[in-house]
């Protein structure tokens, strides 16, 4: 290449420049990476607390998107004119158990306190030395001592089980609640949830002990078909009860109407269908929902141990397929046609069922719980209408029914603590299910559980579902009339006829026609009546 002899002349007065440019240049790499290259490796441990980390925020995250999932399976299995109201529901129920969580919730569930509730950790304080485990954990949150995770990564997965539980009741009470008694009981719901779920996972007054009063006395549910399931399934029985059915789910047959033992209540009254509006909406929250589930049951770990995760995934998948094929021939033999409601609730409780013992049971024992629960979801949800207790999604049959027979699958289906390295320690008994020779005392500590947690729920949801409509009659506006509990807890009745989405300011419909058709059709009922 030609250089100007210019250029030429300054290089040769700089003869040293080719012999200093490479030294200079390694003089300074070396310089700049000898920091990183002199500090030591990260430790065993260290990785390993990275590990479980990631394993349980990713796990989280996928139980959190679940709510997307309720939201789309409850918004397509109600009627159109009430599916905002669905949505905003499953939308602001997550935000509510936010707060109920931090401020008490996570404190009464997990905090040191005694066998029945904790005293500890309210707004997520007091002393923590997480990551550190077992004898060198220091701080007010031993439930939780043996997860090498940091506090914030606990807090966040065991908040999205809250939210759930919330979400459940949704459904039950849907197209007649107000919006207003369902964010208060929500909030309430949290807190009654984290007392029974110490009761199970959370740290006893001996803080050698590994849980609560439950736990103590053999109880075992690994990932929540009591904790979560039932609970939410008990709070959804008695607020559908209190609030009566929706207005013409039952009614008397008329005269010209030849009664069918399929379609009549055990009081003689007709059960009119009222359709999904959108199974499109159903099957897609099925899907997340589903899928949700492999971190509901798979993250219940909290540490990223492949064996285990590889097989709590496969136990759940048997199960929900089980429970969706179950389903399926069930409902076609009773309907005498294919149901897609049915399909999708049979999934669904085939992964309720195996909630409680996904970490402590076989594939073919996992088989046979998804089928048992999707033999009780249909059965379940056709003896509730007959009862005339009106679940406009099935979650009572789904949650509540599946919920107890999954957590009763943990004392016949069991296996020998010794078959799963991972379970030794969570199972911590001497035995197995009553099937795989284990003795009646687990199946024993599981009846008890399944009780005391349902009394307690129970109880404490009629006392706050009733507190709340007093409230509601208190200030209300309209003239006091004599106090009745479903009607303070109600929309008016011709705003369940018109849609609870006339309340929202979302609704493009136009309200005030709907309303005036609602009013001229209830005066030519009455005219009609008095000819």
């Amino acid at each position: 290449m030609f250089k100007p002899k210019t250029q030429q002349n300054k290089l040769n007065n700089i003869p040293l420049l080719k012999y200093l440019y490479f030294p200079t240049v390694a003089f300074i790499m070396v310089f700049w990476l000898s920091p990183v290259t002199a500090a030591s490796p990260p430790s065993l441990e260290s990785l390993q607390v990275s590990q479980n980390t990631q394993w349980v925020l990713l796990t989280g995250c996928l139980v959190f998107f679940m709510n997307a999932g309720f939201a789309m399976l409850e918004s397509g299995f109600c009627r159109s004119a009430n599916a905002i109201n669905v949505l905003a529901k499953n939308l602001i129920v997550f935000a509510i158990a936010t707060i109920a969580f931090w401020i008490l919730g996570f404190g009464f569930m997990f905090g040191d306190g005694n066998d029945f509730i904790g005293w500890n950790g309210f707004f997520l304080q007091g002393a923590d030395n997480s990551p550190l485990t077992d004898n060198s954990y220091q701080g007010v949150f031993h439930s939780l001592k043996w997860a090498a995770i940091p506090l914030p990564a606990k807090f966040f997965f065991q908040l999205t089980f809250a939210g759930t539980t919330a979400t459940i009741v949704s459904g039950a009470v849907a197209e007649r609640i107000k919006f207003g008694a369902f964010i208060a009981f929500s909030f309430f719901l949290v807190l009654s949830y984290s007392i029974t779920g110490h009761w199970i996972w959370g740290s006893a007054g001996d803080l050698n002990l590994p849980g609560g009063v439950l736990y103590n006395l053999g109880f075992r549910d690994f990932a929540g078909s009591t904790v979560v399931h039932s609970v939410g399934g008990w709070a959804a029985l008695v607020g559908t009860f209190l609030l009566k059915p929706r207005l013409g789910k039952y009614r008397k047959f008329r005269r010209y109407e030849k009664p069918s033992p399929k379609e009549t209540t055990f009081s003689g009254k007709r059960i009119i269908s009222m359709p999904a509006h959108n199974l499109s909406t159903g099957t897609l929250g099925c899907f997340i929902l589903w899928l949700g589930w492999y971190g509901f049951n798979a993250g219940s770990t909290l540490t990223a141990n492949s064996e285990a995760i590889a097989h709590i995934l496969l136990i759940t998948l048997i199960a929900g397929a089980m429970g969706g094929i179950s389903a399926t021939f069930w409902s076609w033999q009773f309907y005498e046609k294919p149901s897609l409601a049915f399909m999708i609730n049979g999934i669904l409780a085939g992964c309720v069922s195996i909630t409680a013992s996904c970490a402590f049971v076989n594939i073919t024992s996992a088989a046979l719980i998804g089928v048992m629960g999707g033999v009780l979801v249909v059965w379940a949800t056709i003896v509730l209408d007959k009862y005339e207790i009106d679940d406009p999604v099935g979650a009572i049959s789904v949650h509540l029914v599946c919920g107890v027979w999954g957590t009763l699958a943990v004392g016949l289906f069991s296996q020998n603590p010794n078959s799963y390295a991972w379970s030794q320690d969570v199972f911590n008994l001497d035995q197995g299910g009553l099937v795989f020779g284990g003795s009646p005392n687990l199946l024993f500590a599981q009846l008890i559980g399944i009780l005391l947690v349902g009394i307690f729920t129970v109880v404490s949801s009629a006392i706050a579902w009733i507190f709340i409509s007093y409230f509601m009659y208190i200030i209300s506006e309209a003239p006091r009339s004599e106090f009745k509990v479903y009607k303070y807890l109600r929309v008016l009745p011709k705003e369940e006829v018109v849609g609870i989405d006339s309340l929202f300011a979302d609704n493009d419909h136009d309200v005030d026609r709907l309303r005036r058709d609602y009013l001229k059709r209830q005066q030519e009922k009455r005219s009609r009546r008095k000819r």
